[in-house]
């Protein structure tokens, strides 16, 4: 991949990476609950979900934090771009509409394919490979 195209990465990974973690001092500054909230069952019951909401959120961002600094890795291992599974260029188009993408959209679909036929296609995707299999 050109030099150009590099950089350009790097910066959008870098400015994710700089609103994802401002976005969640935010979000734990929202996460106090005040005693004023809490009334009645219903209001109870309103910041529980509101709670677990912005879990939820924090969560997938951090997940997000983890593909954004491997990608960053790439770019300075200048394998950003490869496909990790027959190491063929990913198309740019691909790159610019999901830039942390590690595979080829045909080793992506043979991976999904692949998902639909084992059991493991089944497990949550959030957890990861180690979790999943340390657990089932």
């Amino acid at each position: 991949m050109r030099k150009d195209k590099l950089n350009k990465f790097r910066k959008l990974f870098e400015t994710q990476r700089r609103s994802i973690l401002f976005n969640d001092r935010i979000i734990r500054e929202d996460f106090g609950v005040c005693s004023d909230d809490r009334y009645d069952e219903l209001d109870q019951a309103t910041t529980d979900i509101e709670q677990s909401m912005r879990m939820r959120l924090r969560n997938r961002e951090m997940l997000y934090i983890k593909k954004i600094d491997e990608a960053l890795k790439r770019v300075e291992e200048g394998t950003f771009g490869e496909c990790e599974e027959c190491g063929e260029d990913i198309e740019l188009r691909r790159l610019e509409a999901r830039p942390t993408a590690t595979l080829c959209v045909s080793c992506k679909e043979e991976q999904e394919r692949q998902e639909v036929l084992t059991a493991s296609g089944r497990e949550h995707k959030s957890l990861g490979d180690t979790f999943s299999r340390k657990f089932a």
